[in-house]
Formats: C-alpha cells, structure tokens, sequence
C-alpha cells in the first residue's frame, strides 16, 4: 500500500524544478495527478505514465480566476475527485527596491499569493460541497510553498519575500479556518537551485 494510492493530487508550477518532483513523487506514491503549469507539463505527465502512473496536464494560469477554477475542475473531470492541493507555482523578478518597477511586482505578487488564494479557493468551494452533503473527502491537504526569503528576508526581493511571507500567514489563518472540515493547511519553505534561479542578473 502506497501513501496516495486511490487519491487525487493537483500539483501547480509542476513542469520543472520543485514542482515536477512534487508531481513524479505523488505518481509514485500511488497519486493520481494534474500536472499544472503555463509551460510544457505534458512532458512531466508523459513521465509519469511511462513510469506506470496516471497523470494528465493543464496550462491554465492560475493567477486568473477562471483559470484557477478550470485547474481543479480538470481534477474532477479526469479522476471525479481531489484530496491534495500543491501550490507550488512561481516566478522572479529580482531588483533592488530602488530599481523595481510596478510591474515586477504585479508580476510577482499575482502569481504567487493571487495564484495560491485562487486555486485553493476553488478547492475548498468542493470540499466544502461535499462536507455539506455529508459525503467528505477523505483527509483534503492544501500545501503552500512559501520561501525563506519570506521567513528571513533577501535584499533584492522585496516583492518575491512580501508574497512567501503573505502565503506564510495565509497558511497559518486558513488552518485555523478549515480545520472544523477537516482540511488541513501547511507550508514548506525549501531553498533550491532549480530553472526559476537561472540567469539572475546582479544588482
């Protein structure tokens, strides 16, 4: 018996880095997964079932409302369930306080806290559903990626560190929240060297 065996796992920003292990581990572990990501995420899904697991892709942005809503929908239409939801997707846009531009902190604060209130959001909406309905999902997870550069702080992002510490706080008051149904809530906070990191500029 596999630890996912017979559950459903939505893994976003998982075409490579983090995100991908994310997906690949939970297809090991029995999961069935939605590969999510704006870039190539067939590539990851084709791994998984080469591997002998069950996986299918979606591109949509996760930062937009509809999007986020037609993530977990491809969940429910694929696999007519979701136990886990990984918000794992970001980007970067390092520059000194000095330097940066709205933009680069749109950007950045639109992804990454935006694009992990909306797909939980659409989560929670179905689990909620089905608490209602006494039919409860049988122990939901959310799991939040937030960053020590949110926990500790990095000089040249200030918009990257202020949306991890936002999802940092958004973990903490949604467990409080969401446990009564029996949803928990939890983050991590990993240092990686991953494509994400690959040609900063210097400051």
């Amino acid at each position: 018996m596999r630890l996912h065996d017979g559950r459903v796992a939505v893994v976003t920003g998982a075409a490579g880095g983090i995100g991908r292990e994310h997906a690949r581990e939970f297809a090991r572990q029995g999961a069935r997964v939605v590969v999510n990501d704006v870039g190539p995420a067939q590539d990851v899904v084709d791994e998984i079932v080469a591997a002998g697991g069950e996986a299918v892709a979606n591109n949509d942005d996760i930062s937009d409302w509809d999007g986020a809503g037609g993530l977990i929908a491809t969940a429910l239409d694929a696999f007519g369930d979701l136990h886990v939801l990984v918000n794992n997707a970001g980007i970067l846009r390092d520059k000194m306080f000095v330097n940066m531009d709205i933009d680069m902190w749109d950007a950045v604060i639109r992804v990454h806290l935006r694009g992990t209130f909306a797909p939980t959001r659409h989560a929670v909406a179905y689990w909620r559903q089905r608490h209602k309905s006494c039919e409860p999902v049988s122990h939901p997870r959310v799991i939040n990626t937030s960053s020590p550069s949110g926990l500790y702080g990095n000089p040249g992002q200030s918009n990257y560190g202020a949306a991890k510490a936002a999802i940092a706080a958004f973990t903490v008051i949604l467990a409080d929240e969401l446990g009564r149904m029996g949803v928990t809530v939890n983050a991590i906070a990993p240092s990686a060297l991953t494509q994400m990191t690959q040609g900063l500029e210097t400051y």
